[in-house]
């Protein structure tokens, strides 16, 4: 019975992993990531504003994505959001990110399920470090992320007309509520 348990809890990350494949045969313009992320600088919480979100995230509030750098150089992140409401359940991830690209340190691989890793690119980030753009080359998820519950108007539009440029499908893109 518990080896059905663990198929049962392990089976819908199994799923998020195969649904990030990569090996689409979709001409996208080449995927940029930013010049480079002090990767010290990068770290602590960053609230999700708006994404293309995982089955995982659909009806999250108060979403937040949380980093801290471990002594051997993984990134320990922990993803909090409640479900259906800020009053809802709350549910708490905790991936591993990688950094893959260490010139830049702007292409991570984040593992949710051991062995496999998606590929997670930093594609935006202000000189203040005070919004950031997640994307992965597939197109099929992005994570726009501030370092406060919002963004102005302005900022917001400038990312989507980015986003628009690299070949995202802005219809898809949802705001995650952040109601504090």
């Amino acid at each position: 019975m518990v080896k059905y348990l663990n198929l049962i809890i392990v089976f819908p990350f199994l799923l998020l992993v195969i649904s990030c494949n990569d090996n689409q045969k979709v001409n996208f313009p080449e995927m940029k990531t930013v010049e480079y992320v002090d990767i010290e600088r990068f770290m602590g919480d960053w609230y999700v504003i708006a994404n293309i979100p995982t089955f995982l995230e659909t009806e999250a509030t108060n979403a937040i994505e949380s980093y801290s750098l471990d002594s051997n150089g993984t990134i320990n992140t922990t993803f909090t959001f409640f479900k259906n409401g800020p009053l809802g359940k709350k549910k708490t991830y905790k991936p591993k990110g990688f950094i893959h690209n260490k010139n830049t340190n702007a292409e991570w691989k984040m593992q949710f399920v051991w062995p496999f890793k998606m590929p997670f690119y930093i594609i935006g980030l202000d000189e203040e470090y005070s919004y950031t753009v997640i994307g992965i080359p597939s197109r099929k998820y992005v994570w726009i992320m501030a370092r406060t519950p919002y963004i102005p108007d302005k900022t917001y539009d400038d990312i989507l007309e980015d986003l628009s440029k690299i070949g995202y499908d802005l219809k898809l893109i949802k705001k995650v509520p952040q109601i504090w």
